[in-house]
């Protein structure tokens, strides 16, 4: 997933650049309203801000891409544990029926080693049940842990867009306002031209925020279905291990 987002922001940049050269090339040809002459007139700072917000949301639809695709392979896991694990002859037979990168053959391989080595337990404190309990809801917790890794991310671009494209929208209407009064004409044509393409900032902001916030709550919905069959998947195994048949 790393490797994605970086180059997701390779790519971002290259574009930006490249675009960046066409406006250059084609700026006395360009209209004067709009994001060519957003990008044309505005200083470092609102075309820092404009990058920002374009790298906020490809990093975003880079995750949420990433995430489902991965939400996808673990509910095809759960499919594959129902079908194979259950109707195995041995729990190590059902084990070898899963995917070597399934989360439902991790758990299962760790559920079973902790039946089958007494040994391992914390110097003998723990009785088998108790060790086998907390191993498997060890294995859980990894699993339930790497589900929502990267989830934060999304958290933070659908909260804190919004204030970032407001802050270009305020920095553009000053750097406006100050312009106009430098050359003493307040006309409407002078007006709406650069306090339109400042408050486009805002609408960027929002555009990046709002599927970023619909994407985290879909991602958090089926993260929840997942983890249920995790847990149920878990329960049976520790009730099978528990009863006294763990090979």
């Amino acid at each position: 997933m790393n490797k994605l987002l970086s180059v997701a922001v390779m790519a971002l940049v290259l574009w930006g650049l490249s675009d960046t050269a066409a406006l250059a090339e084609t700026s006395s040809d360009a209209s004067p309203y709009g994001l060519h002459a957003l990008w044309g007139q505005g200083d470092w700072v609102a075309r820092g801000t404009l990058v920002f917000l374009l790298l906020m949301s490809l990093a975003s639809w880079a995750l949420m891409a990433a995430k489902a695709c991965e939400q996808w392979r673990l509910f095809g896991h759960a499919r594959q544990a129902r079908n194979r694990f259950w109707h195995a002859a041995s729990l190590a037979q059902g084990e070898g029926c899963l995917a070597a990168t399934s989360p439902f053959r991790q758990i299962a391989a760790s559920g079973i080693a902790a039946a089958q080595h007494p040994e391992d337990r914390l110097l003998g404190t723990l009785d088998q049940h108790g060790w086998i309990t907390m191993t498997l809801q060890r294995a859980v917790d990894d699993a339930t842990s790497q589900l929502q890794g990267g989830l934060a991310l999304l958290a933070t671009v659908g909260s804190t867009a919004p204030f970032v494209g407001l802050f270009g929208t305020v920095w553009g209407i000053y750097h406006a306002l100050t312009a106009i009064g430098v050359s003493g004409q307040a006309s409407i044509d002078k007006v709406a031209g650069p306090v339109g393409e400042a408050l486009i900032m805002t609408a960027i902001g929002l555009a990046v925020a709002v599927p970023a916030v619909m994407g985290y709550n879909i991602l958090v919905r089926r993260n929840k279905i997942a983890q249920d069959q995790l847990r149920s998947f878990t329960a049976d195994l520790h009730a099978v291990l528990v009863g006294g048949r763990p090979s």
